[in-house]
């Protein structure tokens, strides 16, 4: 899916990007190469914290779409790629409840529900969910719950 991104350079700044689509979801690069790459990073953890919140994930508009919007003056309208989000489904699994009760603590000491540390322990990802943590935090600043 590709969405709109607006570019924005004031004086004595580095390079902002925000996205017409997702208010409160900003991110910013010194160069613009990097605020280019960190749109798209900033844009995949922002899907990936409303789809975790139960949040609908809007259709990208379409350029048409922001031909009046006031948030685009001055800016430079650029589209960011990200990868359509996965169907969500439920599974059953079998384990004694002291277990249960060690995936609970580990998962709550790494911040994770059960079933994210759960994934993340099975696929090997467990190690980079403090780095995701911190930049989902990062990028979404002001974004309405």
């Amino acid at each position: 899916m590709e969405y709109i991104a607006y570019l924005h350079k004031d004086r004595d700044s580095d390079y902002g990007v925000s996205f017409p689509d997702f208010p409160g979801c900003i991110t910013a690069g010194k160069t613009l190469d990097e605020a280019s790459r960190m749109a798209a990073e900033a844009l995949a953890l922002h899907i990936q914290g409303m789809i975790e919140d139960g949040d609908a994930v809007p259709e990208p508009s379409k350029v048409d779409d922001i031909a009046a919007d006031a948030a685009k003056r001055g800016a430079i309208a650029f589209l960011v790629s990200v990868d359509a989000p996965d169907a969500t489904v439920r599974v059953n699994i079998t384990a004694r409840e002291s277990q249960m009760a060690k995936i609970d603590a580990m998962a709550e000491a790494a911040g994770l529900t059960r079933s994210g540390y759960m994934v993340r322990a099975a696929i090997g990802t467990l190690g980079e969910e403090k780095q995701v943590a911190r930049k989902r935090s990062a990028h979404r600043v002001g974004r309405p719950r």
